[in-house]
């Protein structure tokens, strides 16, 4: 099967870092940009992720807003070097810094030897005076001045005031971000190799590059940048297609993570899967599936980005474990069962061939377009399958009607559906339409969008509709 063609995004999503030393109030400031409270690290298997990265709304612009690790110049042991190093990865993947300094502690040390790394980046930069609470404190913010930082805003992170006001400032010195699709070769599918650590990422690249292009070693975290590595596949001219492969730094295995370790590394793996077509998730089959399967799982579904579901070491699992595995899968999973399942070894080599037909299949997925006649034929079949429940008004209970549908655009496939009560349509009627959506199509391997909007029918005699 040949994949489809089709033209890169026209840019991407530009990345803002908060950064700053310990406890100056970081994380209450991601939280309340966030909109509410969340839990950094979750250890809980199925959809639970880590919230170190939110996709916010600035003045009408998309934004990832990124906690991380604090900043420690005098970090000298093993985890605390470790540590910074993930931190500042994370600030040279951004594409804008946040500065948070502590307004009622006042200028440190540790402020002055932080602020002169950033002095050497060219990235739009703000410092925000955080904990002015009180006047007392405002009278520090001169302090800061002496970083040779601009611009310097006072603001109060548990409170929000001028909260927005800082990153609002800071947004809007970031220029227009073009897409970082391949310049000489427009058609290239880029794939993002992610997972945990040691599970075969780099194995896995090289083994379908046919060289030793990226380290192999048996270390955890031996990869610390994203590679990106340009391949062509196809016997002939006509069939070949370039891909693009892109191995990640491993998001690590709960027992051998830190919160603030664990900040940077997911910031990497959130920019290669922002720049990808296709994901392979790629699991150790020889350990099982970890609750760390399933978080890497669900950020490329936060993504949007298709993907496939890559079990190595099979050449390690027996048979009784080989069905142990399967069924850890459809567990852990299912949240992503739509997406394919391919067993593979890299060390061997054996069933590699099978991952090339898997992925031109969710590329193709993620970029079908459906007819605004087909889709409508099947809402109107699939409402009348099985009608959602009714919607109560007052007292009563109304019929919910659906209207029409239209796809608004691919990669991931999104639709907005009209009705007269999207409030009230249930999650579990959400997911029965996009199962049938889904089913109906042939949209395995890629997450769809489904929105809900209000439609009111049309006034006699008004000629005018209200949404």
């Amino acid at each position: 099967m040949t994949p489809s063609i089709t033209e890169p995004p026209a840019g991407r999503i530009p990345i803002v870092a908060i950064v700053g030393r310990p406890n100056v109030g970081k994380s209450t400031l991601f939280n309340r940009y966030a909109g509410h409270r969340r839990a950094l690290v979750a250890d809980v298997s199925g959809l639970t992720r880590d919230r170190i990265v939110e996709e916010i709304d600035v003045e009408g612009r998309a934004v990832l807003i990124v906690d991380t690790a604090g900043l420690d110049p005098t970090a000298d042991d093993e985890l605390g070097s470790a540590v910074q190093a993930q931190a500042r990865e994370a600030v040279e993947q951004a594409d804008a810094v946040l500065f948070v300094v502590d307004g009622k502690a006042g200028l440190l040390p540790e402020d002055i030897s932080i602020a002169r790394t950033l002095r050497r980046s060219e990235k739009p930069l703000a410092v925000a005076v955080n904990k002015v609470d009180v006047p007392e404190h405002r009278d520090r913010i001169n302090e800061f001045y002496e970083l040779g930082l601009a611009p310097i805003d006072s603001m109060s992170a548990e409170h929000g005031t001028n909260a927005w006001g800082v990153l609002e400032a800071l947004v809007a010195e970031l220029p227009e971000l073009e897409g970082e699709a391949e310049a000489e070769d427009d058609s290239a599918i880029r794939i993002a190799i992610v997972g945990r650590p040691n599970a075969g990422k780099s194995s896995i690249v090289n083994k379908l590059a046919g060289q030793e292009r990226v380290v192999v070693s048996e270390v955890p975290g031996t990869t610390r940048d994203s590679i990106d590595i340009r391949i062509v596949h196809g016997d002939t001219p006509e069939t070949s297609q370039a891909f693009v492969l892109v191995d990640t730094a491993g998001l690590r295995r709960a027992a051998k993570r830190s919160e603030r370790l664990e900040r940077g590394s997911a910031l990497m793996t959130v920019r290669s899967l922002e720049r990808a077509h296709v994901a392979l998730i790629v699991v150790d089959a020889s350990e099982g599936i970890t609750d760390q399967d399933s978080r890497v799982a669900s950020l490329v579904l936060e993504r949007g980005c298709a993907a496939v579901i890559v079990l190595n070491k099979w050449d390690l699992v027996d048979a009784e474990q080989g069905a142990r595995v399967r069924e850890e899968v459809l567990s852990a999973f299912r949240f992503v069962d739509h997406f394919p399942v391919v067993t593979l070894s890299a060390k061997t080599g054996a069933r590699l061939g099978r991952l090339w037909p898997a992925i031109a299949k969710v590329h193709h997925a993620a970029d079908r377009k459906i007819s605004t006649g087909e889709l409508n034929r099947w809402l109107e079949e699939t409402v009348a399958k099985h009608e959602p429940s009714m919607a109560r008004r007052g007292r009563g209970r109304r019929p919910i009607r659906f209207f029409y549908g239209t796809q608004m655009g691919t990669r991931p496939p999104t639709f907005v559906l009209f009705c007269t009560e999207p409030a009230a349509i249930l999650p579990s009627y959400r997911r029965f339409l996009e199962n049938q959506l889904r089913a109906a199509f042939d949209f395995a391997g890629t997450p769809v969008r489904l929105r809900l909007r209000a439609r009111t029918r049309k006034k006699p005699g008004s000629g005018n509709e209200r949404s």
